[in-house]
């Protein structure tokens, strides 16, 4: 097995001090020019890289953010770490990305993992709806900050969507197209985002002068395509079929727009669809599906920042005011819901 190079390797080979070396690594400007660029040399003819986790432990601070979210499958997610990596990299951090894949036992699993490698903080998008994991990970006391999930019953920081505010904006815009029976592809019931956009639906229909019956509700396990098209599936076997549908992601929207497709159904003509989230892939579909945009990359961005503003008051005298930044969504229009009734 090769040697690894150390730092005493470096010294050896220059003929200085483990301290002189470390000095020139860390504290160039404390060095003699001439010794700075002798040990410079023998680092890189012996290709000397120094043992960054060793010096975040010695330092007791580590250089690294994590960022467990739902599903990396979903292009949502992506333009969240989109938004906290470039925030963590402008304050010189790294950021490892976790993907629960919306599984509380896997959630488990990566929050001790951070708790092993002693990350500077964690931002975190709850699969478990119960809040064990969250309890337990709170016994580290790494700080963290709940990303597209209000801090209910907790003190942290978090930042999100109103997604009432949501559910209402696409159900809102069907009803005043003329549509009085509209189903809902939900997605886990134990998510809030997918029980908050339902209440903003219901909260829509009700200002209609509608009655909570004309939302028909159709679960799924996941929110994914698959998941959507098994939605569009069961939504076309339905002997009083809704004349639209809104669904709580994309994903599932193109899903069900697959699934509608595939069966000979007009859309917008036969059956209307809006999704959520906005992600890239909604303009480019057969059908431009008209959907809530969520501000996704700024979403992101924020949670880092309030992370990286908790984590440099660790060891001072100073308080971190938590905070709960709620976001507004956004309707964008496009020709999956244009036809009136």
């Amino acid at each position: 097995m090769a040697h690894s190079v150390g730092i005493k390797d470096v010294a050896r080979a220059a003929g200085v001090s483990v301290g002189t070396v470390s000095n020139v690594i860390n504290r160039p400007d404390t060095v003699a020019t001439g010794t700075r660029a002798r040990v410079q040399a023998v680092i890189d003819r012996l290709g000397y890289v120094r043992s960054e986790s060793a010096r975040q432990l010695r330092a007791g601070r580590s250089r690294i953010m994590g960022l467990l979210v739902l599903d990396m499958g979903n292009p949502f997610f992506v333009d969240v770490a989109r938004g906290a990596e470039r925030a963590a990299r402008d304050a010189g951090l790294g950021v490892m990305v976790c993907n629960s894949a919306q599984d509380p036992g896997e959630e488990a699993e990566y929050l001790s993992l951070f708790a092993e490698q002693r990350v500077r903080g964690v931002l975190l998008t709850p699969a478990d709806a119960t809040g064990r994991n969250i309890e337990g990970f709170r016994r580290h006391n790494i700080p963290f900050v709940l990303v597209d999930r209000v801090a209910e019953g907790t003190t942290e920081c978090s930042v999100s969507v109103d997604d009432i505010a949501g559910g209402a904006l696409a159900v809102r815009h069907l009803v005043h197209a003329g549509h009085r029976s509209i189903a809902y592809v939900s997605g886990p019931p134990g998510l809030n985002q997918v029980r908050d956009r339902r209440t903003g639906a219901l909260r829509a229909l009700a200002e209609a002068g509608l009655g909570p019956d004309a939302l028909r509700e159709l679960p799924t396990e996941r929110l994914d395509v698959a998941a959507g098209r098994d939605a569009g599936a069961r939504l076309l076997g339905l002997a009083d079929r809704p004349t639209a549908v809104f669904c709580a992601n994309d994903l599932l929207a193109l899903g069900v727009l697959q699934a509608l497709y595939a069966a000979g159904v007009d859309v917008p003509g036969d059956l209307a669809i809006v999704g959520y989230d906005d992600i890239e892939f909604a303009a480019a579909a057969a059908v431009p599906l008209t959907s809530v945009r969520q501000p996704a990359v700024t979403m992101g961005a924020m949670a880092a920042g309030l992370l990286l503003e908790e984590t440099e008051l660790e060891g001072s005298d100073r308080v971190h005011p938590h905070r709960r930044v709620v976001l507004q969504p956004e309707l964008v229009v496009r020709r999956s819901s244009l036809a009136a009734r």
